[in-house]
């Protein structure tokens, strides 16, 4: 979503990143290394650079999962440079750094104080996304949904399987509170019910133990001939398989889930969605409309409603073209560049002169 803001062409706000990329794959974002700690110095480097060659009056910044070496990077970053700037945005692509602060001790509670208290303007994903705004302090609030660009168009359909057997697919980082595990077990309801369907999952596992955990639950439920594992996806391949798929299934229960951009994504191809009641994704997906929310942690409820959308083809197209329409209505790239611009700018004409916020991502 960084890049998306980034590549769009904006009158009225200019936008100068600073690239923090502190991990290449998703299982090192909450890991220590040693050379983290060199490339945070040169972050703040750059940050106070771009500050003094720009003049730059705003900071925008999104603050990382409520994970502890990510906080702690944040905290650096944030005392280091945040006073440099007149004005601070912060933007919750990850919901929870409320929830970590009862668990610090005294001496890191006044560090997440210093970092984060009392920002100008905090953008949230989602209505239900801002408990953490408010727990900061926040001086104003927005809601500016995400929103990609539209890539049906570029997507042969009809891949599907050539048993013509429904495809229930999970696509997103593959772990157990992504909810991988929870699909698993549903299928295997579904499949004991003597269901016909095929189920793929997609993405990257987030963690070594992820992967033998949900391997061997796959194994042990006899899942082995009805689940297909992709892996990675992007681009291309990525959209064909959304193209192939009859409905999809995210059962996340994932603790900095904000938005599930993958529901948007789902609902642009025009898939039906069963996730569940969870942080802001009752805002992404209408629940009876475009798809079905059940409570987290609960496989039976899950399977369900795959097994109603399963013998309903003429539900499966009607909330297909209910997501699709959402998805044109709420969530494309046009419409989140206009808001961001927008939010951005009523920040900065708070401010004298003309800001120019330092996009740190």
């Amino acid at each position: 979503m960084n890049r998306l803001l980034l590549d769009g062409v904006y009158c009225r706000v200019r936008l100068l990143h600073v690239r923090m990329a502190f991990s290449e794959k998703i299982g090192e974002v909450t890991e220590f290394k040693w050379s983290k700690i060199a490339h945070l110095f040169s972050v703040i480097a750059r940050i106070i650079h771009v500050r003094i060659r720009s003049g730059a009056r705003t900071i925008y910044f999104p603050p990382a999962s409520p994970n502890m070496v990510p906080f702690l990077r944040d905290c650096v970053i944030l005392i280091s440079t945040r006073w440099l700037f007149r004005r601070t945005v912060f933007h919750f692509h990850a919901n929870g750094i409320s929830e970590l602060y009862p668990r610090l001790r005294f001496p890191l509670r006044f560090l997440y104080r210093l970092a984060y208290s009392n920002p100008d303007l905090c953008i949230c994903l989602t209505k239900y996304g801002t408990t953490d705004a408010k727990h900061i302090g926040a001086k104003k609030i927005k809601i500016v949904p995400n929103g990609i660009p539209d890539a049906v168009r570029n997507v042969k359909r009809g891949t599907r399987n050539a048993e013509c057997f429904p495809t229930i697919l999970f696509l997103a980082a593959v772990s157990q509170e992504k909810g991988a595990g929870i699909f698993l077990d549903a299928l295997s309801i579904l499949a004991s019910r003597k269901l016909s369907f095929r189920g793929v999952i997609a993405g990257p596992f987030a963690s070594v133990a992820d992967e033998l955990c949900l391997r061997e639950l796959a194994a042990t439920r006899h899942l082995d001939d009805i689940v297909e594992w992709r892996g990675p996806l992007s681009g291309d391949e990525k959209w064909a398989t959304y193209g192939g798929a009859d409905i999809f299934c995210f059962p996340s229960h994932y603790s900095a889930e904000t938005f599930g951009l993958v529901l948007v994504e789902a609902m642009m191809f025009s898939l039906p969605i069963v996730s569940t009641i969870w942080r802001g994704i009752p805002d992404v997906v209408m629940d009876g409309t475009t798809g079905f929310l059940v409570p987290t942690h609960d496989p039976t409820a899950v399977a369900d409603r795959l097994e109603q959308l399963i013998n309903d083809q003429e539900l499966r197209n009607d909330m297909g073209r209910a997501g699709r329409r959402r998805y044109e209505e709420n969530f494309t790239l046009e419409k989140f560049r206009e808001k961001m611009e927008s939010v951005l700018e009523e920040c900065q004409m708070g401010a004298r002169g003309n800001d120019v916020p330092a996009v740190i991502e």
